[in-house]
């Protein structure tokens, strides 16, 4: 044999034991890339699961504020609507919302209990009129503050019964009508 051949021999043995020596740990360093990508692919999914999740999360609580914006506006128009309501109640009470409860043919019938005051100065308005009422102005058509009347007639009357003098004075005219007490009030 030649020395060629041993070589040859020789060289090849050496490969075929560095491919026996070196295969292990080629398939191991092929395994861990493959289990490197699994893992990155799994991180990848779940990370995928995880954004999906979040997203809708963040929808439903976009949906869950718009809902709360809206109940918020409905309790806020039901607030409204209730003090409406209570204003609407309170003309009743006051008498400020008669020409609502008495009908056209009616309105001779309930001219003089009526808690509205007429029209006063004819420009066919009596909001005006009501207003000046309420306020305790033009109590009396003849230019005269009743209420300077009474604390001149009242005389050494005291504060306190002045003020009781003047609040039966605006309950009077508020409801139009006169009692014997005011009127006694004003004879004082």
């Amino acid at each position: 044999m030649s020395t060629g051949l041993i070589i040859a021999i020789v060289v090849v043995a050496l490969l075929l034991l560095g491919l026996l020596v070196l295969m292990p740990r080629m398939r191991a360093k092929a395994a861990e890339k493959k289990a490197q990508r699994e893992l990155q692919g799994r991180r990848e999914t779940v990370a995928n699961q995880h954004r999906d999740a979040a997203s809708q999360r963040e929808r439903q609580a976009e949906m869950a504020e718009q809902k709360a914006r809206i109940a918020q506006q409905q309790a806020e128009k039901e607030r409204a609507d209730a003090q409406l309501q209570q204003e609407r109640a309170t003309m009743h009470e006051r008498g400020m919302a008669d020409d609502e409860l008495i009908e056209d043919h009616e309105r001779d019938r309930f001219a003089n209990v009526r808690g509205d005051v007429a029209d006063r100065d004819g420009d066919g308005s009596t909001m005006d009129d009501r207003a000046r009422a309420a306020t305790g102005r033009d109590d009396d058509r003849d230019g005269v503050d009743d209420r300077r009347e009474g604390a001149a007639a009242a005389g050494d009357a005291s504060d306190y019964q002045q003020g009781r003098i003047d609040e039966r004075r605006d309950e009077d005219s508020r409801f139009g009508r006169s009692t014997p007490a005011a009127d006694q009030d004003r004879v004082r």
